[in-house]
């Protein structure tokens, strides 16, 4: 039985992760699965993606008690990173600069690490691109001097503004036109993309899985946490529905 688990969607495609470390890697976390892992009896859990619009999203709280029954727990790139930026005081360790920015207030909405995707039989496909990924690959374009920090000021500012459904380059660049950026600036950013363009949350989660790595080579002892959680009527409830609700997340591998 594997000592690592992944919870892994569309931030990256499974090769490259596996090339990293060698674990189960899982679809995207939603509420329950963290708790149901248990039962695999996992040295250490990693969270990138997880559901949250059409499906509840990951519990603090799951979290938290699996933290306290020794497993160690990481989070980066999009929904990881929240909850590690969220958690990383009671012992989850976050991984990345985009945990980074939410944790120092940078970054202060949700949506800057969602995307739109879709399921395929070989793993999973965006169709937008994460505000995270945007506000970097802009500012790599300023410090290339490919657009002015006007223009960089102009298409944050949409990005921002877009559904992030709706966000991708192509409608992001004629946004930025419609909004009075530099025609000539939104060209060359337009060349310059397919070389240039920046993947922070795909950075991030391999950072994460590289950190995780060399943490399991150490061979560390069980997570000793100075806390405990606090078994509420609401909480028993929950974990019970969760532990009888079919068997632990399968390997997606």
């Amino acid at each position: 039985m594997s000592e690592a688990y992944v919870f892994l969607g569309p931030t990256l495609a499974r090769p490259g992760a596996k090339a990293e470390l060698d674990a189960v890697y899982l679809s995207p976390v939603s509420a329950g699965d963290v708790c149901r892992l248990w039962r695999n009896r996992p040295r250490a859990i990693g969270i990138v993606d997880g559901y949250f619009e059409h499906v509840p999203a990951v519990w603090h709280k799951e979290i938290m008690w699996i933290m306290a029954q020794g497993v160690h727990v990481f989070g980066s790139a999009g929904l990881g990173a929240l909850r590690a930026a969220e958690l990383d005081t009671f012992g989850m360790r976050g991984v990345g600069r985009v945990y980074q920015a939410i944790k120092d207030g940078t970054l202060d909405r949700d949506d800057e690490v969602a995307v739109a995707y879709e399921e395929r039989p070989d793993g999973y496909r965006a169709l937008s691109e994460a505000m995270v990924s945007i506000r970097a690959t802009l500012e790599a374009a300023t410090s290339a001097q490919i657009i002015s920090d006007a223009t960089r000021e102009v298409l944050t500012a949409a990005g921002a503004a877009l559904f992030y459904r709706e966000r991708t380059w192509p409608a992001l660049l004629e946004t930025g036109k419609t909004a009075g950026a530099d025609p000539a600036e939104l060209g060359a950013l337009s060349r310059w993309l397919p070389s240039g363009r920046i993947d922070q949350q795909a950075d991030d989660a391999l950072a994460m899985l590289r950190e995780m790595c060399d943490f399991l080579a150490s061979s560390p002892a069980p997570l000793r946490v100075p806390w405990t959680v606090a078994n509420t009527t609401r909480w028993l409830a929950a974990k019970d529905h969760a532990e009888k609700d079919g068997t632990a997340p399968a390997d997606d591998q």
